[in-house]
């Protein structure tokens, strides 16, 4: 089964300069988790619910503070095409429970997350995916 089989093709993007409110704003309307962060074409981050949470509200910054105090920046990434439980073994090895999704000319075009995999009849490979980015650290 291919990722562009399961991955979720609505993708939110936003600049940099997007507050955290209008980021946990836009989160709550798409009912999602987390959302690209670029400029232009380019991927510079992922802010998710937890970043807004934990790395802003907790240290006290307010909802006009810019997404990039508080996103990670950097984006890992696998493409459209490729096998998904290839996909998933590299999500739990790296454990990240989402990935952007690129085609060929590394154009944003879904995201893959630990849902996607769950959800897929996969069952062996959403339960793999689980245990390894639900370790405890």
């Amino acid at each position: 089964m291919k990722v562009s089989e399961v991955m979720s093709r609505e993708v939110r993007t936003i600049d940099p300069t997007t507050t955290l409110q209008e980021a946990a704003l836009l989160m709550r309307q798409a009912d999602i988790g987390a959302l690209i962060v670029g400029e232009g074409e380019r991927m510079t981050g992922v802010v998710t619910d937890r970043d807004l949470v934990v790395r802003g509200l907790a240290d006290g910054l307010d909802g006009r503070t810019a997404v990039s105090e508080v996103m990670s920046p950097g984006v890992c990434y696998c493409f459209d095409d490729e096998e998904l439980d290839h996909v998933a073994k590299n999500m739990g090895q790296i454990e990240k429970r989402r990935l952007a999704v690129v085609n060929r000319q590394k154009r944003l075009v879904g995201v893959v997350s630990l849902a996607n995999v769950a959800s897929c009849n996969a069952d062996k490979l959403g339960a793999n995916l689980l245990r390894a980015v639900a370790r405890p650290h």
